[in-house]
């Protein structure tokens, strides 16, 4: 199973693209407990860009790949905005005490929590998170 969709980066378009993600629960059968974590790092992904990537720019896209690996039951969502990028490599820890109550920050780290894997690429433009179901 494989989807798409591509949005403008704009705050009601975070509704089309939860949307989308519950399309794909119901028709690849995703049990809650996963499609929680999906539904939260999914949203912090498109969120980010756009917000961080996009800079709210209604006139920049998020694209969004959806791929199911139904033999291995891995699910790789990869969102992409049209931004340079960001230094996924040197990110505060949000855990910390100097950054626990920060108002965000938190995105890249519930990413990485709630997925099984998350790579960047495209400088940081493009997320791919996978999910084991």
């Amino acid at each position: 199973m494989s989807a798409k969709i591509k949005f403008p980066s704009k705050p009601e378009s975070i509704l089309i693209a939860e949307k989308f993600i519950e399309d794909i629960r119901v028709e690849a059968k995703i049990r809650d407990s996963v499609y929680e974590d999906i539904i939260i790092a999914f949203t912090e992904a498109a969120n980010n860009a756009m917000t961080h990537g996009n800079q709210d720019n209604a006139d920049r896209h998020v694209e969004v790949f959806c791929r199911l690996d139904e033999r291995s039951e891995i699910l790789s969502l990869v969102v992409k905005d049209e931004g340079p990028g960001f230094d996924f490599h040197n990110l505060p820890d949000p855990t910390t005490s100097e950054n626990i109550e920060r108002a965000n920050g938190r995105g890249v780290f519930l990413m990485k929590e709630l997925s099984h894997a998350v790579f960047f690429s495209n400088q940081g433009a493009t997320v791919d998170m996978l999910f084991s179901l």
